[in-house]
């Protein structure tokens, strides 16, 4: 009998189960994507601390310089006309250089001619100033909107963009209580200088951790990339730069329905962020610590209804899987709610029952904002940065003419005029809104 085919022993050719090793599984997921979510965010804050800062200090521009309200109006609207100018260049440059390069810029810049608005002698002189610093601010929505284009899930987009502006609610927020108590010790031109020196801060930390793709990050693992790249349908390796399609961007009949809306929305914001603490110092009669109190307390509605509004959006598109209506009635639906709060609020003659009226207002309006800049992402892809960048152009021409206009309105007609105004094309914008379609894709109709 050959050796191995003793009575009791395992045939060599026998045929058993063999055991199997397993193998590692697909890694689980690194969560990257929502640090730089959280930097997003920051950036947003930054922006609206380094804006607002003016807005509470008006009444001690006033009292040194002896502007009056017609040209403190001027000198306000300047930083939107040059963040209105500068938005489709700050977009395509995001969209040319990437994010990375192109944020750490312009958040530089801004931040030195935050500080440099101590050293204004003039009204010319600060107009000039505001206007320089709206040329950096110009680009930040836009390219912190294409930072996060191939970084966050189709399904997370209406919570991002509603967590970034909550977050430059909130940097709003925080600011007046803030600059009125560091005016209070240690003038205006001291929380200039404190909030310009946050931006030059964030703007080290981000060209440092940031990159312009998920691939290019060390500490994406395979499992969040695969992730990523599934849900946004990219190729491993495609540039972060590409030519931007701008005829079939400006052609397209839904942008510009997107970009009158979003007009009617940067209109009411500007005259709540620009004029609503003077508004509650002069004609509600609150002194300079309430002042900031209430102010303060407006934009934090609007944080909460920023992250609101872009929750339910994405509740409703998984739910529903119809990603036009998710998009559609949540922002219609906020600029009707605000358009019916905002009338009772100046009309009535209780200073209380108009600063609840007030909140619910920009809580409405806000609802909006995380939805809209959704969907220049659900329908710009690649182009993010340049399709929100024609958006955000459009509104903040609304926010210039706000600005200035509102004096005028205020001399003229008195306090309850400009907000009037506002509840007009918060209709307009409810009607606007039901006209968009998030699920048709600007570059390929």
């Amino acid at each position: 009998m050959p050796p191995g085919n003793d009575v009791g022993m395992i045939p060599e050719a026998a045929t058993l189960p063999v055991a199997k090793v397993p193998g590692p599984g697909p890694a689980r997921p690194t969560h990257v994507r929502y640090i730089v979510l959280g930097l997003t965010i920051a950036a947003y804050m930054i922006t609206y601390i380094d804006r607002v800062v003016i807005s509470s200090a008006v009444p001690s521009i006033q009292k040194e310089f002896g502007f009056s309200i017609v040209t403190m109006g001027w000198i306000l609207s300047s930083f939107q006309w040059a963040y209105a100018i500068f938005q489709i260049p700050g977009g395509w440059l995001g969209d040319r250089i990437g994010p990375r390069r192109a944020l750490t810029l312009i958040v530089t810049w801004w931040s030195l001619f935050t500080c440099a608005t101590v050293l204004a002698w003039s009204a010319a002189s600060m107009a000039l100033i505001r206007f320089l610093f709206g040329m950096g601010e110009a680009g930040a929505f836009p390219i912190a909107t294409r930072s996060l284009s191939r970084w966050m899930l189709p399904t997370e987009r209406g919570l991002a963009q509603g967590a970034t502006h909550a977050g430059s609610r909130l940097g709003g927020a925080l600011t007046p209580a803030l600059v009125v108590l560091i005016i209070a010790h240690y003038g205006w031109r001291t929380a200039f200088v404190c909030c310009g020196s946050l931006g030059l801060i964030w703007a080290a930390v981000w060209y440092w951790y940031y990159r312009n793709t998920p691939d290019e990050h060390k500490s994406v693992n395979s499992g969040e990339r695969e992730q990523i790249r599934s849900a946004l349908e990219l190729a491993r390796g495609s540039k972060s730069t590409q030519s931007v399609p701008w005829k079939r961007i400006l052609r397209s009949r839904q942008m510009w329905i997107l970009s009158a809306m979003y007009f009617c929305y940067a209109y009411n914001l500007s005259v709540y962020l620009v004029w609503f603490p003077k508004y509650l110092n002069d004609h509600r009669g609150f002194n300079l610590q309430r002042m900031g109190f209430y102010a303060s307390l407006l934009l934090l509605a609007g944080t909460v209804g920023d992250i609101f509004g872009g929750c339910v959006s994405d509740f409703w598109a998984k739910k529903s899987h119809d990603l036009r209506k998710a998009r559609r009635l949540v922002g219609a639906a906020g600029f009707l709610v605000s358009a019916l709060a905002m009338v009772p609020a100046c009309l009535t003659k209780d200073s209380m029952t108009c600063v609840w009226l007030s909140c619910v207002a920009i809580f409405a309006l806000e609802s909006t904002v995380g939805v809209s800049w959704a969907i220049t992402l659900d329908i710009g892809g690649d182009s993010a940065g340049s399709v929100c960048s024609v958006m955000n152009t459009c509104g903040n021409l609304g926010g210039a003419i706000g600005s200035a206009l509102s004096a005028y309105l205020v001399v003229m007609y008195g306090w309850s005029a400009p907000f009037l105004l506002m509840a007009g094309l918060s209709v307009v914008g409810t009607v606007l809104y039901l006209r968009i379609n998030a699920n048709q894709r600007l570059l390929t109709v």
